[in-house]
């Protein structure tokens, strides 16, 4: 049996917005993958540190309260000083302050280095799918 992919989830920065990030729990646990949640107000380091130490193949970064664009700069660089090159990030949420052009952020967030950037509103139905094609798990294998 092939071991779980495993997703180190959080909501970055200054932000207290836990719903969202149980849901995704609860989705991508759900969908067979393993969960590590560090909940809210979560530092890059703290991302970095947890992905190290669980062997993740994921990053879920979620931002609810505008700020992601300043919370998440750098942190690509900090999974490469760490030796996490090949780590899928993923981000998601309002991740700027007011109502901005959605493939302005898009590209604002892959220039940072985010593999995926999702807008507000995003179902888990809608990025399990794309995870796991990420993840090379399209042959309907386990997470």
């Amino acid at each position: 049996m092939a071991e779980r992919k495993t997703i180190v989830l959080g909501v970055i920065g200054a932000d207290v917005h836990a719903i969202g990030n149980k849901i995704l729990e609860y989705a991508f646990r759900d969908a067979g993958f393993n969960v590590v949640n560090l909940g809210v107000l979560v530092s890059q380091e703290e991302f970095v540190h947890a992905a190290v130490e669980t062997a993740a193949d994921v990053i879920a970064v979620s931002s609810l309260y505008g700020h992601g664009e300043i919370d998440c700069r750098g942190l690509r660089e900090k999974c490469r000083e760490a030796g996490l090159d090949h780590l899928l990030l993923y981000v998601g949420g309002n991740l700027v302050v007011g109502k901005q052009d959605w493939a302005e952020t898009e590209a604002k967030f892959k220039a940072m280095g985010f593999d995926r950037v999702f807008p507000p509103g995003t179902l888990p139905q809608d990025v399990i799918p794309l995870l796991r094609r990420d993840l090379g798990l399209d042959d309907g294998g386990e997470a």
